[in-house]
């Protein structure tokens, strides 16, 4: 090939390389790293020490079910978003600490756990607030991202409904 070829072939997949890049703002999360990047174009608006999941195994006591606690990783949108979110105790909660599974489902509603706000990308999995920030960096969550506040609000403000997140 001749420079002036190999120069146009550049040119063309520097193009290419360009489409493929998300336009505007979008999510970067490293499980491996736990990190998180807040993203426009190449340009990182806001990098962040987060929590990510633990990757154990949970069996119900009965054997009917089992949970894997890893953050699902892939291509995702927002989905959601909420202020003040509440969390609602998924029955895994209880088993985990040995309580009996509530009837009532008013008596799963925990507020303050999640933070100030929550992000929603996938079925029941959030970016949201952390009670335990001197765990962030640690694989210690159920599969949610866990971020502290200042970062939680820089991505719930800049990121819609239907923005990117990428997590490997």
């Amino acid at each position: 090939m001749t420079p002036d070829q190999l120069k146009r072939q550049n040119v063309l997949l520097k193009k290419r390389l360009k489409n493929l890049s998300p336009g505007g703002v979008y999510i970067v999360i490293d499980t491996g790293r736990n990190i998180l990047s807040l993203k426009r174009g190449h340009k990182t608006i806001r990098k962040a020490i987060i929590s990510s999941g633990s990757g154990s195994i949970l069996n119900d006591p009965n054997g009917k079910r089992q949970w894997i606690f890893d953050t699902p990783r892939g291509e995702y949108r927002v989905k959601s978003k909420h202020i003040d979110p509440i969390w609602r105790r998924p029955d895994w909660s209880y088993i985990e600490e040995g309580k009996t599974i509530p009837e009532d489902p008013s008596e799963r509603a925990v507020e303050g756990m999640l933070g100030r706000y929550a992000v929603g990308f996938d079925k029941g999995y959030f970016i949201h607030g952390t009670l335990y920030t001197r765990l962030l960096g640690r694989h210690v969550t159920h599969g949610c991202i866990r971020v502290d506040d200042r970062t939680l609000e820089a991505v719930y403000s800049a990121a819609g409904i239907g923005t990117k997140i990428f997590i490997y």
